[in-house]
């Protein structure tokens, strides 16, 4: 168990000021995670920042790539609480965590002693080196830290119980299945159609993962020669783009002036999140993507309005349809509508708002699907609509 006999009291009140914090938003109800939260001294994890900054509920960047994209990062607290509470670890545990940051580590530590082990990879040596040494110095030198691409997950420890990944992958890497032990369960940020969620993906007997619950979260993407990003089809240069996955084959609609809009007279309050009707809509039209256009885009109003960081479309046989909105009858509230361009706008519109109001009246409020994800050579899928990747097929099952 890590200590620092050194540590000022400043710091363990903070540190426990952040555990009430996190109960009270409600992502962490678990008495072991909890002690983990209140004993690991995060400020360690995260050298060079304000000890007030380090138990902020709020993710510390750590590292950038020459573009400025941020490749190594300490995930935020309430994310973390999340993820480790869906992981279930039990002590006498082994684990696998892919992506060294080492605070994740040190909790994954305080959760399987006695008797566990931790095992942390992660294809960056800077980024391991950090961890290893951060770690140390806050008395987990029982952890186990290695250098090795995620994506090949490490045998010398296998089998594991639970592999923990923190960073967003497109894929279920088949490595991880495998040295999983029976009954083993994977949480991995996994992002489909532009949406990332944190699924826990318990290993079936005929070798499937089946998730037991899902949550929306952002991670910085895995790095390395397999890891596998968005395609990007540009409809008007940088300013309106299209995010697409890699199974997908879609190409640039024209946009032709205002188009077409058919509101909906679906109100959603302008706090609420989308991804779930957007993870509907992605289920329904194979040709769904994710819009994104910049300021100049909105305000030539080539698209208008539609979000900077992007908002749910489809494309197709030379149309678009993209979600907007209109102010609602009371000011927290927005309508929401379909705007559409090309020569199948209104039909289009018209499909897509459709399914618009079918998730508002039928699945608006209850839970997420249920994932299924088969490796890609699986002759016998179940039905439902299905994301393939290149290594697996995800298949969100809705209870409707």
């Amino acid at each position: 168990m890590g200590a620092l006999g050194n540590e000022s009291e400043y710091a363990a009140a903070l540190r426990a000021g952040l555990v009430v914090g996190l109960r009270k938003q409600g992502v962490l109800s678990d008495a072991r995670v909890a002690d983990a939260f209140a004993t690991v001294p995060r400020h360690v994890f995260v050298p060079g920042v304000a000890v007030e900054a380090a138990y902020a509920d709020d993710v510390v960047l750590m590292k950038q790539d020459g573009a400025g994209v941020a490749i190594s990062s300490v995930s935020q607290p309430s994310i973390v609480a999340l993820m480790l509470e869906q992981a279930g670890v039990e002590p006498g545990q082994r684990v696998l965590e892919v992506g060294s940051g080492g605070y994740n580590a040190a909790l994954l530590w305080e959760l399987v002693t006695p008797n566990g082990a931790v095992t942390t990879v992660d294809i960056d040596g800077e980024v391991t080196e950090r961890a290893g040494a951060t770690l140390r110095t806050a008395g987990y030198d029982g952890v186990e830290v290695v250098r090795a691409d995620g994506v090949e997950g490490w045998k010398g420890n296998a089998p594991y119980d639970r592999i923990v990944v923190t960073v967003t992958a497109a894929d279920v890497a088949p490595a991880w299945v495998d040295q999983l032990a029976v009954g083993g369960r994977i949480v991995a940020p996994l992002r489909v159609r532009g949406q990332t969620r944190s699924l826990a993906l318990d290993l079936q007997p005929d070798g499937s993962l089946r998730s037991r619950s899902s949550v929306n979260c952002g991670f910085v993407a895995m790095q390395g020669p397999r890891a596998e990003y968005e395609r990007a089809v540009r409809v008007v240069g940088d300013d309106v783009v299209l995010r697409t996955d890699q199974d997908q084959e879609i190409e640039a609609p024209v946009l032709d002036g205002p188009g077409f809009v058919r509101w909906t007279r679906v109100l959603m309050d302008r706090d609420e999140p989308f991804c779930q009707l957007d993870l509907w809509l992605a289920s329904v039209f194979e040709e769904y993507c994710v819009l994104a256009a910049s300021r100049a885009a909105v305000k030539r109003r080539l698209v208008r309005p539609a979000l900077r960081w992007g908002g749910a479309a489809v494309a197709k046989d030379g149309s678009i349809a993209y979600l907007t909105s209109q102010a609602g009858p009371k000011r927290n509230l927005v309508e929401l509508g379909v705007r559409a361009h090309g020569p199948s706008a209104v039909l289009l519109a018209e499909e897509v708002a459709g399914q618009v109001r079918h998730w508002d009246s039928v699945l608006r409020g209850g839970p997420d699907p249920v994932f299924l994800v088969h490796p890609a050579s699986t002759p016998d899928l179940p039905e439902g609509p299905h994301f393939r990747t290149r290594n697996c097929v995800v298949t969100p099952i809705w209870a409707h």
